[in-house]
């Protein structure tokens, strides 16, 4: 198959170009118009698919909930905001039901499902700090330990790929390191700790900050915290959530300034109530919430901002239309960027020769037109 358009996103920007999909894969670039076309997508912008780590769910399911219908729901219809690959992202709760729900994680992996792609399981909690634990239940929050999460990561079937913790509690930093050695990433979020510690963290594994600003000590201009340390240490990478509800335009702006087009990621933090409509109540993580009418989710009791429902088509809107954010740093937030800190840069990520081919069909507004996950017409 080949498919065709004006504006081809190749080596950082558009092209006008082709590109021919065979067994899952890019197989040719070529000149625009080179070859007969079966789809020509005319001025549309095409776009490597994006790829979201840091989502929990959408469409009524929660990673937690451990119930297969319900993520193979969710990954056939996650394409629709040109998502074609993703990690299923669980809150701090019981050892038991964490358990079940990287289990059920694994065993749909293995079984088989449509759509987007689950590239792994990103492992939020149990290893959090009280204070800025958020919406994460604190009377699950226990200390980390190397044996605990050996365990979870069996019934996983090695699927978990992050995990968010509160490096200050661990002791010695000794699950950052086994993390790091076993390929792991480790990234700091829901944590009190300060510019120094955080320091500390990455010199021992750490290498990327969980939804910054968010869950983290802030910035001050004497005393830094995790905020600040997410800014200045540019060779680690940062999340963050692109919905304007859990950071302004502006601190978006100045948080791609500092680190530039290659570290920052763009994440959903997308919850069972995406899809949903504002007023609708949910229980994630044993708490209620609540949809405003600007998209966030709210706990009831607190009316603490608990996650979103962002699309990430929509982020990719929000941080060029009203962050002006520059369209590539932009755009490799949500592609190149969350690959590389996977390993997965080598296949995924570009639209290159020899890649898979996970593409996105834009229309001018963001809207998604088409969605090929490896080279599947998903839409």
């Amino acid at each position: 198959m080949i498919i065709q358009s004006t504006r081809v996103w190749l080596a950082g920007e558009f092209t006008a170009a082709q590109l021919e999909i065979e067994n899952e894969k890019i197989t040719n670039v070529y000149p625009y118009n080179a070859k007969d076309v079966d789809v020509d997508y005319k001025d549309l912008r095409i776009v490597p698919g994006f790829i979201d780590i840091h989502c929990h769910g959408a469409y009524g399911f929660d990673t937690n909930d451990a119930n297969e219908e319900g993520l193979r729901n969710w990954t056939k219809n996650i394409v629709s905001e040109g998502v074609t690959g993703f990690l299923a992202t669980t809150i701090t709760q019981s050892h038991e039901v964490l358990s079940n729900a990287v289990k059920n994680v694994a065993k749909v992996v293995r079984e088989g499902y449509e759509g987007a792609e689950i590239l792994g399981i990103h492992f939020e909690g149990p290893y959090l700090d009280m204070v800025y634990k958020g919406a994460q239940p604190e009377q699950y929050i226990v200390p980390p330990t190397i044996e605990e999460f050996k365990q979870y990561q069996e019934d996983a079937e090695g699927l978990i790929k992050i995990i968010t913790m509160a490096t200050e509690t661990d002791k010695d930093f000794a699950l950052t390191k086994y993390c790091a050695e076993n390929g792991v990433v480790v990234s700091m979020g829901h944590s009190g700790a300060t510019y120094d510690e955080a320091k500390l963290a990455i010199a021992n594994g750490a290498k990327s900050m969980t939804h910054t600003f968010n869950g983290m000590t802030p910035f001050n201009h004497r005393n830094n915290g995790l905020v600040g340390g997410s800014m200045r240490f540019r060779d680690t990478f940062g999340e963050v959530i692109c919905d304007c509800n859990h950071s302004t335009p502006a601190a978006l702006n100045i948080l791609y300034t500092s680190k530039g087009r290659d570290k920052t990621i763009m994440v959903s933090d997308g919850l069972m109530c995406k899809g949903f409509k504002a007023g609708e109540k949910f229980i994630f993580g044993g708490n209620e919430i609540e949809i405003y009418p600007d998209g966030s989710a709210h706990l009831t009791s607190t009316k603490g901002l608990a996650g979103s429902t962002l699309k990430i088509n929509e982020g990719l809107r929000n941080l060029v239309e009203k962050a002006l954010v520059p369209f590539d740093s932009a755009l490799n937030s949500c592609t190149i960027n969350p690959a590389t800190l996977l390993g997965l840069d080598d296949h995924k990520g570009k639209l290159f020769a020899g890649y898979d081919a996970d593409i996105v069909v834009l229309e001018d507004d963001y809207s998604v037109k088409q969605t090929y996950c490896k080279g599947k017409a998903c839409l």
